[in-house]
C-alpha cells in the first residue's frame, strides 16, 4: 500500500495538548494501598511477643500483596483510559513495578507468617509449612497460586526475558489470572481482618469483582465486538526492506475504530500458526475507512512468519492503543527521530502532524531504510524535511548527541520531539535531548519492550 494508494491524509489541526490522568490514577492506587494498611490497623488487636510481631508482619504483607494482585490484573485489562490517555508503555512500566512489589510482598507474607506460626506452635519451620499447606482451608489452592506467581515473576525478570521468546513469556504471563483466582479464597477464610467484618469482606469482593469486570469488558467483549463488526482480513503483503514487510489489512467501517496515526493494535493472524499470540504492531500509514497497514521486522517467531501470510487470512485485532499521537503536541514545530522499524508510527505521524515537521531516520545503510520512498514523497508534498543518519562506509555509527542536534536544529528546545526505536537507542536520544535543554514535556516516546 504505497503513499499514492493510501491517499494523502491532510495534516491534523493543532490541538491543545491534553493533560495526562497519570497523576490522579496513581493517587487512587496509593490511596487504595493506604486503605489496606488502615484495614490491617483497625482489624489487629495488641501485638505481643516475637510470634505476634512475625504474624502481624506476615498479615499486612499478605493484605498488601492481595491488593497488589488486583492492581496487577487491572493494569493488564487494557482499559482505554490507561492505554490511550496515559500510554501503553507507561502502563507497562507500572505493571512491571507492581509485579516486583507483588513478588516481594508475597515472599514476605509467606516467610513471616510461617515463621510466626512456627514460633507460636514451638515447631520447626518445615513442620509448620507442611501443616499449613495440607491442613488449613484453601491453602492447597493458595500454594498453587503462589508457585504460579513466582514462576511469572522469574520469567519476567530482565535476565530471563533475554533468554526466552516473546511467545513463551506471553503464555506464562497469562497464568497470572489463574494464580490470582487460586490465591483469592484463602485471604477471606484465613484473614483475621475479614472474619466477622462484613463491610471489609464486601469491599474486598468489590475490588476483585470490579477488576474482573474490567478484564471481561476490555479483554474479551470489546475485541469480540470489534472483530465481528469489522471483519478484518489480510489484503496483501509487501517487502519494504531486507527482513521488513508491510501487511495491508482490509475491513469494514474501520473509521469507526477511531484509530489515529501513531497508535498500534495487538494482532493475531489466524493462519500459519500465528493465531495463538497477540503481538503489538503500530500503524505505518494513516488509517482509511477500509484499510489499515502495519510494517513488521522479523525479530521473533511471530514477526518472522509475517511474509508467509496469504491474502484472505483472517485477522483478530485489539485496539487502538497508545498515546504517541498529535494530542501530545505543544508546539507548531515537530522533530521525529526514528531508528529501525521504529519508523512505522512516525511515518504515519510524518504525514499528518500539523505545522513544521522534520524526520531524522537512523539506519545501518540505505538498503535498510524501510518506507524511504514514501517518506521522500510525503516530504515533497508537504514541504517537510527528511534527514538520514547512516553508518559510514566502514560501519562507523553516527552519533546523535546534544551538540549535533543543536547544530542541526538551533531552535531545538522549541520543538516537540517524537522518538521511536529500540530501547537503548530511545534512551540515548532522550538523554541527548535533555542535555540539549529540550523540556521533558516536549519529548514524546513509547517503547513496546516487554
Amino acid at each position: 500500500m504505497t503513499t499514492v494508494e493510501m491517499g494523502r491524509a491532510a495534516p491534523s489541526r493543532p490541538r491543545t495538548a491534553r493533560r495526562s490522568p497519570a497523576g490522579p490514577v496513581l493517587a487512587v492506587l496509593w490511596a487504595g494501598a493506604a486503605g489496606v494498611v488502615a484495614l490491617w490497623w483497625t482489624g489487629t488487636g495488641s501485638v505481643v511477643g516475637t510470634a505476634g510481631w512475625l504474624t502481624g508482619a506476615g498479615r499486612i504483607a499478605g493484605l498488601l500483596c492481595g491488593y497488589a494482585c488486583a492492581v496487577l490484573v487491572g493494569l493488564m485489562a487494557r482499559v482505554p483510559l490507561l492505554e490511550v490517555r496515559i500510554g501503553s508503555d507507561r502502563v507497562a512500566r507500572w505493571h512491571a513495578m507492581a509485579g516486583r512489589y507483588t513478588i516481594c510482598l508475597l515472599l514476605a507474607h509467606v516467610g513471616f507468617i510461617l515463621a510466626g506460626y512456627a514460633a507460636q506452635d514451638r515447631a520447626s519451620l518445615w513442620h509448620e509449612t507442611v501443616t499449613v499447606v495440607l491442613d488449613y482451608p484453601d491453602m492447597l489452592k493458595a500454594t498453587a497460586g503462589t508457585v504460579i506467581l513466582l514462576a511469572v515473576g522469574i520469567t519476567s525478570a530482565r535476565a530471563a526475558r533475554r533468554r526466552t521468546s516473546y511467545e513463551f513469556w506471553y503464555y506464562v504471563h497469562l497464568l497470572t489470572y489463574a494464580a490470582v483466582f487460586l490465591a483469592f479464597f484463602h485471604q477471606l477464610t484465613l484473614g483475621d481482618q475479614f472474619n466477622g467484618r462484613p463491610v471489609a469482606t464486601a469491599l474486598w469482593y468489590a475490588l476483585y469483582l470490579g477488576v474482573a469486570a474490567l478484564v471481561v469488558r476490555f479483554r474479551l467483549l470489546a475485541p469480540v465486538r470489534l472483530n465481528r463488526r469489522h471483519r478484518l482480513r489480510v489484503d496483501s503483503v509487501h517487502q519494504e526492506a531486507p527482513g521488513v514487510y508491510s501487511v495491508v489489512v482490509r475491513g469494514r467501517h474501520l473509521d469507526e475504530l477511531g484509530a489515529r496515526p501513531g497508535q498500534f493494535f495487538r494482532w493475531r493472524f489466524l493462519g500459519e500458526g500465528m493465531g495463538w499470540t497477540s503481538t503489538p504492531y503500530s500503524l505505518s500509514a494513516p488509517p482509511r475507512p477500509d484499510l489499515l497497514r502495519i510494517t513488521v521486522k522479523a525479530l521473533g517467531d511471530h514477526s518472522a512468519a509475517v511474509p508467509l501470510l496469504r491474502p484472505g487470512t483472517r485477522v483478530w485485532a485489539e485496539g487502538p492503543y497508545g498515546s504517541l499521537t498529535a494530542d501530545r503536541a505543544t508546539s507548531h514545530r515537530s522533530l521525529l527521530i526514528a531508528a529501525g522499524v521504529g519508523i512505522t508510527p512516525l511515518r504515519a505521524l510524518f504525514e499528518t502532524l500539523p505545522g513544521e515537521v522534520t524526520l531524522l531516520y537512523r539506519a545501518r545503510g540505505a538498503e535498510d531504510l524501510a518506507l524511504g520512498g514514501e517518506l521522500e514523497a510525503i516530504a515533497r508534498w508537504r514541504g517537510a524535511r527528511v534527514l538520514y543518519a547512516l553508518n559510514g562506509p566502514h560501519g562507523q555509527r553516527p552519533n546523535i548527541t546534544a551538540e549535533s542536534l543543536r547544530s542541526t536544529f538551533p531552535d531545538l528546545a522549541g520543538h516537540d520531539v517524537y522518538i521511536c526505536g529500540p530501547h537503548g537507542f530511545a534512551q540515548d536520544v532522550y538523554r541527548a535531548l535533555r542535555a540539549a535543554r529540550v523540556p521533558d514535556r516536549r519529548i514524546h516516546h513509547e517503547s513496546f519492550e516487554l
